[in-house]
């Protein structure tokens, strides 16, 4: 979560040039600025990408047929998803880093907040306010049914709330008095990249290719894990040890059962992620798994007898350890929570401030980071990376044959129901 806040007028969008395409972009960034604030824009996290091999596809699917194969290899994602939807929340209850916010980014005290030094206000249990209603998320999309059963039915309900207009969205409008843009449209999702969720169905496209057109007719490549708080205990925001535990937990979601799930499922899910990110560290807290309230610790555990399972195979695979160690070492923070990266920071930031903890950290890795030697890429290549940049956007601005209005309105036929 962001530290001061002066004015939120000083938070500067993104610029990307003059053409069609760079209007777009521009346009759909001022309407997040209209429609949720501009401090919201600065709430950073990490965003994890995610894939199997299709050698691991293979093995786990019978189809021959590549039609077939295609969407075989889709609905096995959604299998992940409807996992990650169910127990993802361990995510945030062992990685979340955000329990403590400055009160300059508060507009309404909707949780009553507790006060620290330096306007520090916190949550005693929270582990991730980042993923909570005050952070990264649209209130206006609470209402919005996604289906996660397959990949049809999931387009189909992103394209109903593309197409969908919201009472908030319509009263602000497309133009302000002086006739300045303020958003795309007036619709609950100006585009598909506005949908705030944990977990993204993704596919790579090329210029100009339309995304549901695409992971339609080839099916998902990947997935994007969004629930990532960066970890302030490392200079780079994600440790190793995170990253193997995300292939143990997102291995055994492909693996576990993973039945179809209603809306009912869903909001009994979301009210558990609700529940972890708020009061995760709680002793004895309670979520709802399976319809039976039980301890956080005990479904913890559970699962973690699970992921070692998992450890033990990749073990003899990589004729390495390294996985069983990561799970010997994260299970204890279920057993004691002030060993999760939200109890660590609630000490260090209701005792120092939020405000000075954040800036000794920023001078802390300033200093470390300017000691390392670039690896892979050169300075070298940094400055022909620059130059393709700027090279290739003159480019695009000088191909551009049609006005933004006309650009925009083509662009938005691929909502269309």
């Amino acid at each position: 979560m962001p530290c001061f806040l002066r004015d939120e007028s000083n938070i500067n969008l993104a610029r990307y040039g003059i053409s069609n395409l760079a209007k777009f972009k521009m346009l759909y960034r001022v309407g997040l600025k209209n429609r949720y604030g501009s401090s919201m824009q600065v709430i950073s996290g990490i965003h994890y990408n995610f894939s199997f091999s299709l050698n691991f596809w293979k093995l786990l699917l019978s189809s021959q047929d590549e039609r077939n194969r295609l969407e075989k290899v889709s609905d096995g994602y959604f299998r992940i998803i409807r996992n990650y939807y169910k127990f993802g929340w361990v995510i945030p209850y062992l990685f979340g880093a955000s329990p403590c916010i400055l009160r300059s980014f508060i507009k309404e005290d909707i949780f009553s907040m507790k006060c620290g030094k330096e306007d520090t206000y916190y949550l005693p249990y929270a582990t991730s306010l980042r993923l909570s209603d005050i952070g990264y998320t649209g209130k206006c999309q609470n209402k919005i049914e996604i289906e996660i059963n397959g990949l049809q039915d999931y387009i189909r309900s992103i394209k109903k709330a593309l197409n969908k207009p919201h009472p908030k969205f319509v009263n602000l409008g497309l133009k302000d008095k002086l006739g300045k843009p303020l958003q795309l449209n007036t619709n609950v999702l100006q585009i598909e990249d506005e949908l705030y969720s944990t977990i993204r169905p993704k596919r790579s496209i090329v210029p100009g290719e339309s995304y549901i057109d695409s992971i339609l007719e080839k099916g998902i490549e990947y997935l994007e894990i969004r629930s990532l708080d960066i970890n302030p205990f490392t200079a780079i925001g994600i440790h190793e040890k995170q990253i193997f535990f995300l292939d143990l937990f997102l291995i055994w979601c492909a693996l576990a059962e993973s039945p179809f799930m209603n809306t009912k499922d869903l909001y009994l899910c979301k009210n558990n992620w609700k529940e972890v990110v708020l009061h995760g560290r709680k002793p004895g807290h309670r979520i709802l798994v399976n319809n039976i309230s039980t301890s956080i610790k005990e479904i913890g555990n559970d699962l973690f007898d699970e992921f070692t399972k998992i450890a033990d195979v990749l073990t003899h695979v990589f004729c390495s350890k390294k996985y069983k160690v990561v799970c010997n070492e994260l299970r204890l923070m279920f057993d004691n929570p002030e060993l999760t990266y939200s109890g660590k920071m609630m000490n260090l930031m209701v005792n120092d401030g939020m405000l000075k903890y954040g800036l000794d950290l920023a001078r802390m890795y300033q200093k470390e980071l300017k000691k390392e030697h670039f690896e892979i890429i050169s300075d070298r290549d940094f400055e022909k990376m620059r130059k393709f940049s700027i090279r290739r956007q003159k480019e695009i601005e000088e191909s551009d044959q049609i006005s933004f209005e006309r650009y925009l309105k083509n662009k938005m036929k691929q909502y269309f129901v």
